[in-house]
């Protein structure tokens, strides 16, 4: 495995999902597509409360100050603005949760893959209140592309860049691609949904096509990190045992 290098990396990571896929995918089901959904609902429902306080902007620039019209439009638009900055809260609140459930999942679940222990969907599932505590305190103040990618936090310390030495180029190249694909399904989403001109009925589509594309982009990254993170510990000769897994979430972590 120490001499995979960046399609080697990509296969094992194809493999992996298809040999597991009813696990992953009852992974993906319960954790990744709501975090997926909640990333990409975030983008609409701001973009509309973020017009509507325009419109009202608008208004009250042309109401005479000191009517009745204007307070109420102001009352209005501070309100709007008050339940935006909420919602933005929520989402992130959501998001960040359900990025730390899902990195501990598919962690634990490769890292059972790789070890030959018994795995199961319930298994897993027990795992994370253990783990929550720890990756709350640590992610708190992490954003939501460094915890679906935290590949970048293997870049940036000491430890994961002792670990990384001689994969660097491999995992560059991999935490490129991946991050690109995510900012094209951005793009797509805000184009062809968020700013969309087209019918509903298109739009719609756009969003669902959007989503299939994000969850499983997302889950492609949370397994290719872990392989990659096994890849960097065969390349040193060290074994990946009970006690990688809480190191490779550390590493993730960037601690």
């Amino acid at each position: 495995m120490q001499f995979l290098g960046l399609f080697g990396v990509y296969t094992e990571a194809y493999k992996i999902i298809f040999s597991w896929r009813k696990m992953l995918g009852q992974i993906t089901f319960v954790l990744i597509a709501p975090l997926s959904f909640i990333f990409l609902a975030h983008m609409e429902v701001s973009h509309l409360k973020f017009r509507k306080i325009v419109r009202n902007e608008c208004k009250l620039y042309n109401a005479q100050d000191g009517s009745p019209q204007y307070h109420k439009i102001k009352k209005t638009l501070s309100s709007e603005e008050k339940y935006l900055w909420l919602f933005k809260f929520a989402c992130f609140t959501f998001l960040l949760i359900f990025s730390l459930l899902s990195t501990s999942a598919v962690v634990y679940t490769v890292t059972c893959i790789y070890t030959g222990r018994e795995v199961t969907f319930r298994k897993v599932m027990s795992t994370l209140p253990k783990v929550w505590k720890t990756l709350m305190v640590t992610f708190f103040c992490i954003s939501l592309i460094k915890v679906i990618y935290n590949l970048i936090a293997v870049l940036t310390t000491k430890k994961s860049k002792a670990l990384i030495k001689g994969k660097l180029s491999v995992a560059a190249a991999i935490f490129f691609k991946l991050n690109l694909s995510l900012v094209v399904i951005q793009i797509a989403f805000q184009l062809l949904v968020v700013h969309g001109t087209s019918r509903m009925v298109d739009r719609v589509a756009c969003g669902l096509l959007c989503l299939l594309l994000l969850f499983k982009l997302i889950l492609f990254g949370l397994v290719i990190q872990k392989v990659i993170y096994s890849v960097c510990k065969s390349f040193h000769q060290e074994n990946i045992d009970r006690s990688s897994h809480s190191d490779h979430l550390e590493v993730s972590l960037g601690e």
